[in-house]
C-alpha cells in the first residue's frame, strides 16, 4: 500500500510566517528612529568651527544618520547639513551621508577625497 505524500501546507506556512515576522522586524527598527535636529547639538562646533567631533557628536549622528535627507530638505537645515565640516564630522565618527536627491552634492569634502 502506498503512503499518501505529507502535507506541505504546515512547513510553507511556518515559511511565510518566518518571513512576515522577520519583515515586521525590520519595519519597527525603520519606524524606531526619531527624527530630531536639536540631538545633533553636540556636534554644533564640528559642524559651525570644523573642530574635531565629540564622541556624544558621534554617536548621535549615527542615530540620526537614517533623518539626513530629512534635514538635507529642509531649508531650515541645509545649510549645515550639506556644508563641508558636516560631512567632515560625518566621515570622522565613519557615518555615511546618502546622496539626497533632488541634492547633487555627494562627493565627499575636498580634505577626504583619496
Amino acid at each position: 500500500m502506498k503512503k499518501p505524500s505529507p502535507n506541505p501546507f504546515p512547513i510553507c506556512f511556518l515559511a511565510a510566517l518566518a518571513v512576515i515576522v522577520l519583515v515586521s522586524v525590520q519595519i519597527v527598527k525603520v519606524r524606531a528612529v526619531t527624527c530630531d535636529p536639536s540631538s545633533l547639538e553636540p556636534c554644533a562646533p564640528a559642524i559651525l568651527l570644523g573642530t574635531t567631533p565629540t564622541s556624544d557628536c558621534c554617536t548621535n549622528l549615527k542615530a540620526q544618520q537614517p533623518c539626513f535627507c530629512q534635514y538635507a530638505n529642509d531649508p531650515n537645515y541645509a545649510q549645515f547639513v550639506n556644508s563641508t565640516n558636516a560631512r567632515k564630522a560625518a566621515a570622522y565618527c565613519k557615518v555615511p551621508i546618502p546622496c539626497c536627491p533632488p541634492s547633487t552634492s555627494c562627493s565627499p569634502p575636498p580634505s577626504l577625497r583619496a
